[in-house]
């Protein structure tokens, strides 16, 4: 054991290279995504947008990101993570300049669809990617990384684009997120690479990849990919899918209404609210890379059923978002922000271990693709929580009902993971599975 331990110290990390470089793509993502949300009263007041309308507004970025999930992730399969990484980091660049200079509301869902397109293949190519350069023992550490960067993104893109907007106007704000995004568009060409196109990651560290059960790359069998019917008939694929999709419910409605709520709820003016809704962000943060990341892997590491240690966090970390519920029935904001907090530091925690599934399950080339039909049905639910959250507020007058919404589907999630994806294993290759391939991407 001495020995296994000390040859594990001496192997090359170069592959915590990547995980890192995917966060940062992950954190700038979030910042365009969230950039909206602090908006209200500023279109309000330069477009004359209703609660309703905005609600609108928030869920057009997610109406394409879903349409192209399936065919984003049939896409990473067939082509790759670094060309369609490339084009995607472009194309979402360029839809918060496009943010920037719009003269109405129009130009405005016109940015927010094109955004939806160009960050769409973003966490199915991430759970690719992690597939490739990390053994199954790291692969929660890693994926960790890169999730938690969207709660880290909201915490502190939140207030200091709120910050932004209050000194230089909603267009600067966008106009910021537009350099960011760029930036990250030209580091990513310079950088990504998969394991067999990098010339600097040494034989030793390859071995370990691939001994620890990385996936290996092959030509051949992305150019076929796994059936898309044949993923579509698995249950365990279904499980996924449904858990993701009440994750991203609960997920979508405090990232796009949780200044509103405080705002609308406790009466706190935009920079107080801005500065609150960072809190539960931070917490999510901390149980995102602590449990989700760090602990799930050393537990795995030590000897422990990796099959139990992951479907336990996914529960347990879906029951703990029902403290939304909580925060629906609070009378103060302190007591709504620890409620808020544990809701989301329970699916902050499970975020990593759904993320890490598709590499689990899927058979060969066709992580991707059920990272995409999860992710689909999840923004099924982000469409829905920004539209359907306001028009509950506007009846009821409250967001009370809104919570409740959130605390029921949170219940069919946690059926989702419990029954129907059950144990984490592969998912048997189809009937004729592909003939051996060559290496590459």
């Amino acid at each position: 054991m001495q020995a296994t331990t000390s040859k594990a110290v001496q192997i090359p990390r170069r592959r915590w290279r990547i995980a890192f470089l995917l966060s940062l793509g992950v954190l700038v993502n979030f910042f365009d995504r969230v950039n909206l949300s602090v908006s209200q009263n500023a279109l309000h007041e330069s477009f004359g947008i209703s609660l309703v309308a905005f609600g609108f507004l928030l869920s057009a970025y997610n109406w394409t990101y879903a349409a192209m999930q399936v065919p984003a992730g049939l896409l990473l399969d067939h082509f790759g993570v670094k060309r369609v990484g490339r084009v995607s980091t472009f194309l979402w660049s360029m839809a918060s300049f496009g943010a920037a200079i719009a003269s109405g509301v129009g130009g405005f869902f016109g940015a927010r669809f094109l955004l939806g397109v160009g960050e769409s293949p973003t966490f199915p190519a991430n759970a690719k990617a992690i597939g490739y350069w990390f053994p199954e023992k790291e692969r929660g550490l890693a994926t960790a990384i890169t999730d938690s960067a969207a709660k880290l993104s909201t915490a502190i893109g939140v207030p200091f684009l709120g910050v932004l907007l209050l000194h230089f106007g909603w267009r600067w704000s966008f106009a910021a997120t537009g350099v960011i995004s760029f930036g990250y568009f030209l580091l990513f060409w310079l950088v990504y690479r998969n394991p067999s196109d990098d010339d600097r990651l040494s034989e030793e560290e390859r071995e370990y990849i691939l001994e620890g059960g990385g996936q290996k790359e092959n030509r051949k069998h992305a150019r076929s990919g796994a059936a898309l019917v044949f993923l579509l008939r698995q249950r365990k694929v279904w499980g996924l899918a449904l858990g993701w999709a009440a994750y991203n419910y609960s997920f979508y409605l405090l990232l796009n209404w949780l200044p509103s709520y405080l705002s609308i709820s406790f009466h706190i003016d935009l920079l107080h609210s801005v500065l609150y809704t960072s809190v539960p962000w931070f917490f999510a943060t901390f149980t995102d890379l602590l449990v989700g990341g760090w602990l799930v892997d050393a537990l795995i590491q030590g000897g422990w059923n990796a099959n139990r240690v992951r479907q336990t966090v996914l529960i347990i970390g879906m029951a703990m978002g029902l403290g939304i519920w909580g925060a629906g029935h609070s009378h103060t904001p302190e007591m709504a922000l620890i409620w808020i907090s544990l809701a989301l530091g329970g699916l902050a925690a499970s975020a990593p271990v759904a993320w890490t599934v598709p590499s689990l399950i899927a058979p060969r080339e066709g992580v991707a693709t059920i990272g995409g039909i999860a992710n689909f049905c999840g923004q099924i639910s982000a469409i829905s929580a920004p539209i359907v959250t306001p028009y509950i507020v506007v009846r009821t007058h409250s967001f009370t009902s809104a919570f409740t919404t959130a605390t029921v589907i949170l219940l069919l999630g946690v059926f989702g993971y419990a029954v129907l994806l059950g144990r984490i294993g592969r998912i048997p290759e189809p009937t004729g599975a592909w003939e051996r391939g060559s290496p590459g991407d």
